[in-house]
């Protein structure tokens, strides 16, 4: 098996074409076609389904297409590195949208420092498109929820927020006290990611133990829009701290929920070990420190390290 044999495999199944994959490559369509042909001899696999359309990967073809996309990108790294003569790469981790307020640049500068040829690509999304995309190996690392973690990764728990109930003082029957349980807002109009979304499920069964309902009044996906219906006095949230650091100190009221256990645990989820690259590993590593660092120095509002109690999940 050859490199030029796997980059040829990867090119036709993201162009779906082997026409179109041959002129992007250099090489006439029968050549091309020759050599797939041969790695398929090779893995005694079928590896694409052809027709008058263009062709599109088998089972078979798509798992292999998923470790070939890896071993190159390893392969270039590793040449990089050579170049440089210093720890080198691209490494692609996932944050939510809270997450990364609280995170993003201050791993970003942590890494300039240490491995400042280390390119880093980050990706904002919900923690359960995050945790697909580290199924499909189209991320290295990310920051995910308990409830939304791939069972077949290892994880590390990276930390445990407080929820809050957040609104805008001017919003009726806003609690004044400085703590409130779940029962005692069941009336009061909330806003929440949708019923996909890992803090969603948590809050849910925080209404059912306390033997109420939620009063829902819009899902939103997305947490800039959720925080600009809370500071428009439409209703409240229940959040971690983390939602509000991007506006200003004074913008809305944060009562704790004084229920028991009632946290949002933070995991660190990656690919296995001998699949990441030497770029990946070392950011994992800052990753840590850098959560470590804004968790003692109480940077991350209503963050803690995380307690020993069990979650069924294995620690890298």
């Amino acid at each position: 098996m050859e490199l030029r044999q796997l980059r040829y495999f990867v090119r036709v199944v993201e162009l779906g074409s082997m026409g179109q994959a041959a002129a992007d490559l250099g090489v006439v369509t029968s050549t091309l076609s020759q050599q797939i042909s041969r790695l398929e001899g090779e893995l005694c696999a079928r590896l694409l389904q052809r027709s008058t359309t263009g062709v599109v990967p088998t089972d078979a073809g798509l798992a292999f297409w998923r470790q070939a996309q890896l071993a190159l990108r390893h392969v270039d790294e590793a040449a990089r590195a050579a170049q440089h003569a210093r720890l080198s790469g691209q490494v692609s981790i996932g944050l939510a949208p809270s997450t990364a307020s609280v995170l993003a640049l201050p791993l970003l500068q942590a890494m300039r420092e240490r491995y400042p040829e280390i390119r880093l690509h980050l990706v904002e999304g919900l923690s359960g498109h995050l945790g697909a995309m580290l199924n499909a190996r189209q991320l290295d690392l990310a920051v995910l929820f308990e409830t939304e973690v791939p069972k077949r990764f290892g994880v590390t728990p990276l930390l445990d927020e407080k929820l809050y109930l957040i609104g805008a003082a001017r919003l009726a029957a806003m609690p004044r006290g400085k703590q409130v349980r779940i029962r005692d807002i069941a009336a009061l109009p909330l806003v929440m990611p949708s019923g996909s979304h890992g803090l969603r499920a948590i809050v849910m069964t925080a209404f059912a133990r306390a033997k109420c309902q939620a009063n829902i009044v819009a899902d939103v996906d997305g947490l800039a829009i959720l925080m600009d219906v809370v500071q428009a006095g439409l209703a409240a949230t229940i959040q971690p701290g983390a939602a509000i650091s991007r506006l200003p100190a004074d913008a809305l009221r944060l009562v704790p929920l004084a229920d028991a256990g009632l946290r949002r645990r933070n995991l660190l989820a990656s690919l296995a070990d001998d699949e990441l690259s030497p770029a990946a590993l070392a950011a994992r590593v800052v990753l840590k420190d850098v959560v470590q660092e804004l968790v003692t120095s109480q940077q991350w509002l209503g963050a803690s390290a995380p307690t020993h109690r069990s979650a069924g999940l294995h620690e890298t």
